[in-house]
């Protein structure tokens, strides 16, 4: 019975040493998953947030910071057009990569012969701490 074990660990361990990668050993995993998911710094975001304010808010560079789709609806509902009316919105569809490194949704908002007129605005819809309280160029905004 001796014999049998020693022969399968010897067997074993000549297999293992014919095959590539196997029996070696591979980085710890605190060093294998090191930079995933790390974000950015504090200074980063600052940086990012300083240039997308010098931006119009609703564009690419600044889109409306919402939290998902009901944060969306919500904001989109207190917007007011020159005439006091809601803008009728669109169906969203994404758009390309915005400020924050997500891909905007754009929605386009029709107030018909009240300024702004039609216009389409970006949404960014992973910010579900932020609060946005201004309006686009053209809006006003109703206070929550």
């Amino acid at each position: 019975m001796r014999i049998l074990v020693l022969a399968t660990a010897v067997f074993a361990t000549a297999a293992a040493a014919q095959v590539p990668g196997l029996g070696k050993r591979t980085a710890p995993p605190e060093q294998s998953m090191a930079g995933i998911g790390g974000g950015s710094s504090d200074a980063e975001i600052a940086r990012i947030e300083a240039a997308a304010a010098a931006a119009p808010l609703g564009s690419l560079q600044n889109p409306v910071r919402v939290g998902g789709p009901e944060g969306e609806r919500a904001y989109v509902a207190r917007l007011r057009c020159a005439d006091g009316k809601p803008p009728r919105a669109g169906i969203g569809r994404p758009g390309a990569t915005d400020a924050f490194g997500s891909v905007a949704e754009m929605v386009t908002l029709d107030c018909g012969a009240a300024e702004p007129g039609r216009t389409e605005i970006a949404f960014d819809l992973y910010f579900e701490e932020h609060r946005e309280d201004r309006a686009p160029a053209g809006f006003a905004i109703v206070p929550r």
